[in-house]
């Protein structure tokens, strides 16, 4: 399998992430569509994860007014999932935030998978709380 991770060049690679958000997060999780797109979409550095061409997996890069960087919207199809895509994207939007002079990554796990993100260094802050109807914790890594 050769595996591309890079950012978003063009609105079909877009339209091909958010088609990755959409079957993992509105049609498998059952979040409502009007909730999963939002206005850091515009100005959120987008990656893809591309297997022969075919969008396969995404995630995004917002800057915070506090100079960190927030990871979100990753998203792997399910026939691609535990073969190491998303953490190929999540090193890759890492190393964005470094490039652009971020000191920290932050996120919102789903609390069913904040132990992929533990494994890649990420550490919990605070307890769980609902985003979504569905159970999150936050998550640091100093990068």
């Amino acid at each position: 399998m050769e595996l591309i991770v890079k950012l978003v060049e063009n609105e079909e690679e877009f339209e091909g992430a958010i088609g990755v958000r959409f079957r993992v997060f509105v049609a498998e999780q059952s979040i409502a569509p009007e909730e999963e797109l939002d206005e850091e979409d515009a100005t959120a550095i987008h990656a893809i994860a591309l297997v022969q061409g075919q969008v396969v997996g995404t995630g995004r890069l917002v800057s915070r007014e506090d100079g960190d960087g927030q990871v979100g919207r990753m998203a792997v199809d399910q026939p691609w999932r535990q073969q190491g895509i998303g953490g190929q994207i999540l090193i890759f939007l890492e190393e964005e935030a470094r490039i652009l002079g971020m000191a920290r990554c932050i996120l919102h796990a789903q609390v069913h998978v904040k132990s992929f993100y533990a494994s890649h260094g990420y550490q919990e802050y605070g307890g769980p709380f609902l985003e979504v109807d569905i159970p999150h914790v936050e998550m640091h890594k100093e990068l």
